[in-house]
């Protein structure tokens, strides 16, 4: 099961605010949270006291928590390694490990009595993860999570992404990525914030979008909010997401019909097993459609992203949907009913043989 999350730096804001938006992401289904506890001032007490305030808060919306660390606040905090009693107590659901060690003591936390999840940095695609499988851990509680990078141009190239997602997947690994939300006034654990992303494409992207590209890849499992607070209207729009289903945001064309409507908002959708490099055919409705006429309109030549219907002029095809792949010069015979918003035009090629989609008209 695929999961969203959110992200909380307690130094950075204050605890009510930091519940509030807590209940707020469990309102709408969130089950993750990232904080970090990169830089704390040695008061044992101190930190557990706020972490375990606002772990409970979160525990109370079914929200697992996992906090980040290196291996100095282990040291300032006087924690070992076989010893995680500490993130026990606070009511964590893991650690994240922003730096690595030999192999041997991630293999040996992973043993931990608590069952505490072990989550590793996966963005930077060596061969950490073989080593640590070659000191046998206990792979249940092993997991994995990119990185988030607020430096504008430094996030992750596409195809690293991949080749890293990759590795990790070898292994059965489950896996998570960061998106950004784009509203103002944003913060992360650093100064430096010019959007919080692990792939440089999102920076710019609405937060749905990005979200939609993690899952499109089949390699995460989980997508997280990088940077606090993202709006309501976010939040809202992600838990709308079906992660196992590829949905388009669609605009209608101005002369659209209702019966075009329906085929492509109400029918079930999936792509031929006989592809086409040219269009994505979704075929059913010309069945169930047979009897009914379809007028041409707005045949325009066809562009990359256009939803397009056959009309009665193509005979035996006339109510077959199709999305354009590819720039094609239209016969007459097919009206273009509507095209998918801009910004997701990337995900087609993500849709192949047999894979089943459905559309959102955007308001």
């Amino acid at each position: 099961m695929r999961r969203l999350g959110i992200s909380l730096y307690p130094e950075n804001s204050t605890m009510e605010k930091d519940k509030e938006y807590i209940t707020l992401a469990g309102k709408y289904g969130f089950s993750r949270i990232f904080t970090c506890l990169l830089s704390v001032d040695g008061d044992r007490e101190k930190v557990v006291e706020e972490f375990k305030e606002i772990i409970a808060h979160a525990n109370t919306y079914n929200m697992q928590v996992i906090a980040d660390v290196a291996p100095s606040v282990l040291r300032e905090l006087n924690i070992k390694y076989d010893d995680l009693s500490f993130f026990h107590e606070l009511g964590a659901y893991g650690i994240r490990l922003d730096e690595g060690f030999s192999g041997l003591e991630e293999s040996i936390m992973t043993c931990n009595p608590y069952n505490l999840k072990i989550e590793i940095n996966i963005s930077n695609g060596t061969k950490y993860l073989d080593n640590i499988h070659s000191f046998r851990p206990n792979t249940s509680n092993l997991i994995g999570c990119h990185n988030f990078y607020p430096h504008r141009y430094t996030g992750l190239s596409y195809d690293h992404f991949m080749k890293a997602n990759k590795q990790v997947k070898e292994y059965g690994i489950r896996t998570a990525a960061f998106v950004g939300s784009q509203a103002e006034g944003t913060f992360g654990p650093w100064p430096v914030s010019e959007g919080l992303c692990t792939l440089e494409q999102h920076r710019t992207l609405p937060i749905d979008v990005q979200a939609k590209h993690l899952f499109a890849t089949g390699m995460i499992d989980d997508v997280i909010i990088a940077n606090a607070y993202a709006t309501e209207e976010e939040l809202a729009a992600l838990s709308k997401l079906n992660p196992e289903l590829m949905t388009f945001s669609v605009e209608f064309s101005a002369d659209a019909s209702e019966l075009e409507k329906k085929i492509v908002l109400d029918e079930f959708h999936f792509n031929r097993g006989d592809v086409s490099e040219y269009m994505i055919r979704s075929t059913q409705s010309r069945v169930k459609y047979k009897n009914e006429a379809f007028p041409a309109h707005t045949t325009r030549d066809i562009k990359r992203g256009d939803i397009i219907i056959d009309n009665d002029l193509y005979g035996r095809y006339k109510g077959e949907l199709q999305i354009a792949l590819k720039d094609m010069p239209n016969s007459g015979r097919t009206n273009v009913v509507g095209h998918i918003v801009e910004e997701e035009i990337m995900l087609l090629d993500y849709v192949e043989a047999w894979d089943k989609f459905a559309f959102l008209a955007k308001k």
